[in-house]
C-alpha cells in the first residue's frame, strides 16, 4: 500500500513540473534563480507567467561557481534575481548585478530563516557519541569542531523551504500583482505538496535502521537537523580527507553502525568507496541539486529506511 502512495505522490508532484529549458518563453519577462531547486518552486508559484533562468548548471558546484560573462548578460536581462542566501559566489555577484543594473531586483531566499552555524568543520575523535546517541540526533556538530561558516544548503528541508517560498511567492505578488490571485492559489497548491513530502519523509524515517549517515559533501544539514538523523561529512574544509581523518570517520561510523553513504553527483567517489569497503557499507550517488526537489528528497529517504528498490528514480 505504501508503495503505491509513494507512486500516486509521485505523479501529482511532477504534473506541472519540466526539467528541462522552457519552450515559449520569447516575449516573456524573466526571472533568474541560483539553482534547479528554485526553479521547481518558482515554476509551481508562476505557472507560464515568466520565462525563468537557472544560474548553476547540472553538474556544476552551487558553492565554486563563477558565472561566465554571457550567464551574467542574462542576469541583466531578470526582472528579479533569487538568490538562496549564502552560496560562495552569490554575494559578489549580486553587489555586482546591483551596482551595475540597478533595474533588476535582488531577493534573498533565505531571509527570515534560522540558518545553521559549523558549516566548515573538522572531526573531534574525543567526543563517544556512541555513548550519548539521541542526544545528538540531528546535531551536525557531533564529532566536529564548529567554525564560523554557515550552511547554505536551506533547501534540504521541507519545513525550512516554507519560508524560502514564501519569499519567493511575494517577490513575484509584487511584481506582478494582476496575477496575484494566481500566485497565491499556485502557492496554496505549492505549500500542499511541500507538506505532503514531509510528511512522506517522516513515515519513511520511523523505518530507517540507523539514524546516522556519511556524506562525502555535507549538503543535508538541515535535513538532518529537522529528521533526527546525524550527517557525518567525509569533505574537510572543502578538500578530501586525510587517511587520519578517514580512520576517524571509520571509527565513527563502526561505532555508530552506519551503512549508507551518499556522494553527490559530480563528486569524486574514491573516498567514499574506501570508507564503505571498511565498514561493509553501501555507496549512494544523490543529487540535491536535482530539479525535481521533492523525489530527490523522497528517494534520500528512502534510502535511509532501506527501501530504495520501492523508490526507483
Amino acid at each position: 500500500m505504501q508503495k503505491y502512495l509513494y507512486i500516486i505522490l509521485l505523479s501529482a508532484l511532477t504534473l506541472a513540473c519540466g526539467s528541462g529549458t522552457r519552450n515559449n518563453n520569447e516575449g516573456k519577462r524573466m526571472l533568474t534563480v541560483t539553482i534547479e531547486p528554485q526553479r521547481y518552486f518558482l515554476d509551481q508559484i508562476v505557472g507560464n507567467a515568466f520565462a525563468i533562468n537557472t544560474l548553476v548548471p547540472p553538474g556544476s558546484s552551487p558553492e565554486t561557481y563563477e558565472p561566465a560573462p554571457s550567464v551574467m548578460v542574462d542576469m541583466a536581462k531578470s526582472d528579479i534575481y533569487f538568490m538562496v542566501g549564502d552560496l560562495g559566489f552569490e554575494n559578489a555577484w549580486s553587489k555586482r548585478l546591483a551596482e551595475n543594473n540597478p533595474n533588476v531586483a535582488i531577493v534573498n531566499c533565505s531571509e527570515g530563516i534560522e540558518r545553521m552555524e559549523g558549516y566548515d568543520h573538522s572531526h573531534d575523535q574525543e567526543h563517544d557519541h556512541a555513548h550519548d546517541h539521541d542526544h545528538h540526533h540531528g546535531d551536525i556538530t557531533a564529532h566536529v569542531h564548529a567554525h564560523s561558516g554557515v550552511d547554505p544548503h536551506v533547501w534540504s528541508s521541507p519545513r525550512v523551504v516554507k519560508v524560502l517560498v514564501r519569499n519567493m511567492l511575494e517577490a513575484v505578488v509584487k511584481l506582478d500583482p494582476d496575477n496575484e490571485e494566481t500566485f497565491r492559489t499556485n502557492f496554496d497548491t505549492l505549500s500542499v505538496k511541500i507538506e505532503r513530502t514531509d510528511s512522506l519523509i517522516r513515515d519513511l524515517l520511523k523505518d530507517a535502521p540507523s539514524k546516522s549517515f556519511i556524506i562525502y559533501h555535507p549538503a543535508l544539514g538541515y535535513f538532518a537537523r529537522d529528521y533526527g538523523l546525524h550527517q557525518i561529512s567525509i569533505e574537510f574544509e572543502g578538500k578530501s580527507p586525510s587517511p587520519s581523518q578517514i580512520k576517524e570517520i571509520v571509527d565513527v561510523a563502526r561505532k555508530e553502525k552506519i551503512n549508507t553513504i551518499f556522494i553527490e553527483r559530480g563528486f569524486d567517489t574514491k573516498n567514499a568507496s574506501v570508507i564503505a569497503q571498511e565498514i561493509g557499507a553501501e555507496v549512494f550517488e544523490i543529487d540535491p541539486l536535482r530539479y525535481e526537489w521533492d523525489e530527490e528528497l523522497l528517494r534520500i529517504a528512502a534510502i535511509l529506511a532501506h527501501k530504495a528498490n520501492e523508490y526507483l528514480r
